[in-house]
């Protein structure tokens, strides 16, 4: 038998108007308990589904958003297929309205299919949604987005930036790994992806530890939290999550940030560019290299490049955003050649 997630520790009282530094910077999970229960939509939200829907309604743009369709049989599932060769979704455009619409209809239904409307960006989808609805980040500027859907499961990944999720319909389950747990939640393909990141491909409802045999220790070091209409979740970057959705109508809206300065890249495109040229070097080289990343990368700092003049360091000198504009154009000379 499988052990037991931990529960999520918990914070009461944040102030949502001013988040504060130690939440904005934390390096681990945290449920912020009532944290927008304030909102109106929350506030609709606990009070039945179609009070959320009319709510957001009433902000909807006429803009087609994308969502994804499951049959019945895929049980929430927005994921691969079993033979990993496609998805077990189809993408579709439709408005806000007629995705809430659909919604509402299916609500009684069993054997509903999944809906599934992800990271919808509040601004373009929802304009004036977020001058009554929103958290206080100081000088950050955040990605608002906004998830809605029935009984979904959306497998364990991971994303750069940090992240508050923010439930204001519906009830949602979230368990949570740290990073260095990579290993033993078996990744799928990095290039090949439901939604932009990269999955485990263990089903957390069933998992097979024949073929799994390591997420047993996977799951020795997660931590998971049920989640109402107010309650918020900080997922720190690079935790993995899972996240279901437990009822048939179901609101999120989350923020992402990330603690760089905008014109840094991301490293996942660092991740894939050392695939491509260092990771089927002759072992030889390979050790060479993995010298020189640490040199230069994972153990940098004022005596690495102490012994050359400033005025000649480039991109061993502190970057800024020209010197990372003429290193990104170097990189693509390079990549076109």
């Amino acid at each position: 038998m499988l052990p037991a997630a931990e529960p999520i520790e918990e914070l009461h009282g944040v102030d949502a108007a001013a988040l504060p530094e130690h939440v904005l910077t934390s390096t681990r999970p945290y449920v912020l308990r009532g944290l927008v229960a304030h909102w109106p939509l929350a506030r609709a939200g606990a009070a039945s589904m179609r009070e959320a829907a009319a709510y957001l309604a009433g902000f909807a743009s006429d803009a087609p958003a994308t969502v994804s369709v499951a049959p019945p049989e895929a049980g929430g599932h927005i994921g691969y297929r079993p033979d990993l060769l496609g998805f077990g979704f189809a993408q579709h455009k439709a408005s806000l309205p007629a995705v809430l619409d659909a919604l509402l209809r299916y609500a009684d239904d069993a054997a509903a299919p999944t809906l599934y409307l992800g990271s919808t960006t509040i601004d373009t989808w929802l304009p004036g949604l977020r001058e009554r609805n929103d958290l206080g980040f100081g000088a950050l500027q955040p990605l608002a987005s906004i998830w809605i859907g029935n009984r979904t499961r959306i497998p364990a990944h991971q994303d750069v930036p940090d992240n508050i999720a923010c439930v204001v319909a519906g009830r949602r389950r979230a368990t949570l790994f740290p990073p260095e747990q990579l290993q033993n939640l078996y990744i799928g393909p990095l290039d090949r992806t439901p939604a932009g990141q990269a999955i485990s491909l263990v089903d957390f409802d069933a998992p097979d530890l024949q073929r799994f045999p390591r997420f047993a220790e996977a799951m020795r070091h997660a931590v998971s939290a049920e989640l109402g209409p107010g309650d918020a979740l900080l997922i720190p970057s690079m935790w993995w999550h899972r996240m279901q959705a437990l009822d048939a109508f179901n609101v999120l809206v989350n923020y992402w940030w990330r603690q760089s300065p905008r014109w840094m890249d991301t490293p996942m495109n660092a991740l894939l560019h050392a695939i491509m040229s260092v990771r089927d070097l002759p072992p030889a080289q390979r050790e060479i290299w993995r010298e020189a990343f640490r040199h230069y990368v994972f153990d940098a700092d004022a005596q690495t490049a102490a012994h050359i003049p400033e005025a000649v360091r480039g991109v061993l000198a502190p970057l800024d955003e020209a010197r990372s504009r003429e290193l990104r154009a170097r990189l693509l000379q390079g990549l076109n050649r």
